[in-house]
């Protein structure tokens, strides 16, 4: 089975200050089952932050980024059957899992939620990574 890789890049564009060389890509479909990268405050064409210092605005944005690839890999947010947080700061996570939430109405999907020290770049507040089953294969 071949499987599809959607928004290919390598770290040594995105993380340019750093010393990394990895070809890596937002989502990965294997048969009917769709992995996303980890998902963050940053526009998925542009790469520029969004809602620097804010958690809802990052959360948003993470979600929209998640609805446009699932979009592309041919699937909805209705997919998605395991989803997993990272947080900075345990703070965050009523905030994070409303804005969740309102996306996520009707999906019922499992859920792991971390805090963790840090994410790859110190304005990023919040991560959110997916994996989602196109229905049709699931019925």
């Amino acid at each position: 089975m071949n499987h599809r890789r959607i928004r290919p890049f390598n770290t040594r564009d995105t993380y340019p200050e750093q010393n990394l060389d990895n070809d890596l890509c937002q989502a990965v479909v294997a048969g009917d089952t769709i992995y996303l990268r980890g998902q963050i405050g940053q526009d998925l064409d542009t790469a520029a932050n969004v809602g620097v210092g804010d958690v809802a605005a990052q959360t948003e944005q993470a979600m929209i980024n998640i609805a446009t690839l699932l979009g592309e890999a041919e699937a909805t947010l209705h997919d998605i059957v395991k989803v997993t947080v990272y947080l900075v700061d345990p703070r965050y996570r009523e905030t994070v899992y409303r804005v969740m939430g309102r996306w996520l109405r009707g999906v019922h999907p499992v859920s792991t939620g971390l805090v963790v020290s840090a994410l790859a770049r110190p304005e990023w507040l919040v991560e959110i990574d997916v994996i989602a089953v196109r229905q049709a294969a699931a019925s």
